[in-house]
């Protein structure tokens, strides 16, 4: 697959777009609590996107299997690594995590981000893992940098969520992002250093560390949508798109507006 660069007027439609997933998952923020269905986040993100004039891009998306996908958002509740489907039936609860992947196509350009949500109070363990995670996906865009590699990326994501004793899903990666929301290239939360596609200046890619509390196993549940762990411990998920620059990456996504709320 050819890996597109993106011109200053491309990189800011896509910033603009960006900028929007970061709004909307903030407004998710803003009703997630004890009680709150995923279906009814999925409705206010459904509406918020449209609103702002852009439309969701995860509906419709097709699967391997070509189903698909049934709803706007992603919502993955604690031990569902990514790509839960949002259901009436899914009543969050105190204790609980949730990781919305929320993405957005605004005047022919993508906006993808993620970001796990504590619901109530949670454990220590678990807040730790959020922690780590999180830490771990802007160590990873340190390393996003012109004349480095998309294994430097992933050497960084890998080795602090090791050290911290977590697991790192090897079969879901980041990728490249743009007119599609899945361009090349593929962004592995692991790897060497110095291998995999030089990054250059204008390359825009979405990195996503997804990470699990115990073993890196996954499972595919009957949906064949929703990845499962399948020691059934939690897992957390932090996702910014960037642009790639000399010296240091531009992160066009934004988690502002959801942390100072």
């Amino acid at each position: 697959m050819k890996i597109f660069l993106k011109t200053e007027d491309e990189i800011d439609l896509m910033r603009r777009a960006n900028r929007l997933v970061g709004a909307t998952l903030a407004e998710l923020g803003r009703n997630i609590k004890p009680g709150v269905t995923t279906l009814q986040l999925d409705k206010i993100a459904d509406e918020f996107i449209r609103d702002h004039g852009a439309t969701p891009t995860f509906k419709n998306f097709p699967n391997p299997f070509g189903e698909p996908y049934p709803a706007s958002i992603c919502t993955s509740v604690n031990d569902i690594v990514v790509h839960g489907i949002p259901s009436d039936k899914v009543v969050l609860k105190d204790g609980d995590i949730i990781s919305i992947d929320c993405g957005t196509l605004l005047d022919g350009y993508n906006g993808d981000s993620c970001y796990t949500f504590a619901v109530g109070e949670i454990s220590s363990e678990v807040s730790k893992l959020l922690e780590v995670t999180k830490k771990s996906l802007y160590l990873g865009i340190e390393q996003a940098v012109a004349g480095k590699h998309v294994g430097d990326i992933g050497a960084a994501v890998q080795e602090y969520c090791e050290e911290c004793g977590y697991g790192v899903v090897r079969e879901l990666t980041g990728h490249g992002i743009g007119k599609e929301m899945h361009e090349a290239p593929q962004v592995p939360n692991y790897g060497s250093k110095g291998n995999g596609v030089m990054l250059k200046a204008g390359m825009c890619i979405a990195i996503e560390p997804m990470i699990t509390m115990g073993d890196r196993k996954i499972w595919m549940l009957p949906d064949k949508w929703s990845i499962i762990t399948r020691d059934r411990k939690p897992a957390a998920h932090f996702e910014h798109t960037i642009a790639i620059r000399k010296g240091k990456a531009e992160i066009l996504s934004t988690f502002e507006e959801i942390e100072n709320h």
